[in-house]
């Protein structure tokens, strides 16, 4: 269970490194006005801000992620881990719950850490130089929304961020599952690395399209309430008004950005999560789980599907 942990670990820090720049791109077009939109899509978002706030643009906010993913990857892989072992058996049903468990789990970090980036990424929207920071960095940021608005306020989108997670990270470990054994990734293939960067890929894609509309909604309940004015008075709120303002496209805003950085960043997390277990499991069957009971390989002797 300890290296489900560590390889958690390392996996989300690596895949923050990749992923950061498009989730500032994604957050900022999911909460622009639509009244006055900033930015006109995937591509100019990415032009605008490295042109108005230099490339360090993208990387605001990225010391929330930093600290929490990486122990939100342990949390999820040795939960994960675990959960597989008190199921006994290696099916779809057992990945899934396995995940939906984890993903449950990790939302008491999740939800302040992603509220933290949220407001980072939109402090000085449009500036090269912030001229009035409002918070020196993230852990800034939640000490003075605690201050203002104590435990509510810094959990706020907590009941969108369950409803994200526990099915997004089920439908995560069941395509993770399913893909490397379609693909066959076993330790000898000399394929393997490849397979395991697109099996991870593929499975972050699947899992963020499954949950995307939800995101949406979380992202605008915690952007909302920056510079003073709070625009929703909660979910349903959030979901009339969005939809009667912008119609369904709403719930695909920000879409492209984020399975641009799904895929590469779920390929370097579970791929640096098997390659370090097999390290440290030489001489044993590759398994994204803890094999000290049952062993789950990437690929067994039968055949046979996400954030």
């Amino acid at each position: 269970m300890a290296l489900d942990f560590a390889a958690g670990c390392i996996g989300g820090a690596a895949g923050v490194l990749v992923g950061h720049p498009f989730d500032t791109v994604k957050v900022r077009l999911q909460v622009q006005n639509v009244d006055r939109p900033l930015y006109r899509g995937t591509y100019h978002c990415f032009q605008s801000i490295i042109r108005q706030e230099s490339m360090t643009g993208l990387y605001k906010g990225i010391g929330s992620p930093m600290m929490g993913l990486t122990f939100i990857n342990a949390i999820v892989f040795g939960v994960q881990g675990n959960a597989m072992r008190k199921l006994g058996r290696d099916t779809p049903l057992n990945q899934f719950l396995a995940g939906a468990s984890a993903g449950t789990i990790q939302c008491v970090i999740c939800c302040p850490m992603e509220l933290a980036k949220t407001r980072m990424q939109l402090q000085g929207t449009g500036e090269k130089k912030s001229k009035r920071k409002l918070y020196k960095n993230s852990l800034d940021c939640l000490v003075r929304i605690y201050k203002k608005e104590g435990i509510r306020g810094i959990n706020r989108g907590m009941v969108t961020t369950l409803m994200r997670e526990m099915p997004g990270f089920g439908v995560y470990f069941l395509a993770w599952d399913s893909w490397t054994r379609y693909l066959g990734c076993e330790p000898e293939d000399p394929y393997m690395i490849l397979k395991l960067l697109f099996a991870g890929g593929m499975s972050g894609i699947a899992s963020w399209i499954s949950t995307y509309p939800v995101d949406v909604i979380k992202s605008r309940l915690q952007a909302d309430g920056v510079g003073g004015v709070n625009q929703y008075s909660g979910i349903k709120d959030c979901v009339q008004q969005s939809l009667k303002k912008e119609g369904w496209r709403v719930f695909t805003r920000g879409l492209t950005s984020t399975l641009l950085r799904a895929f590469p960043v779920n390929a370097t997390t579970f791929a640096t999560v098997t390659l370090f277990l097999m390290y440290m499991r030489e001489g044993q069957e590759c398994s994204i789980v803890d094999s000290e009971q049952q062993p789950v390989p990437l690929q067994p002797q039968t055949q046979p599907t996400s954030m």
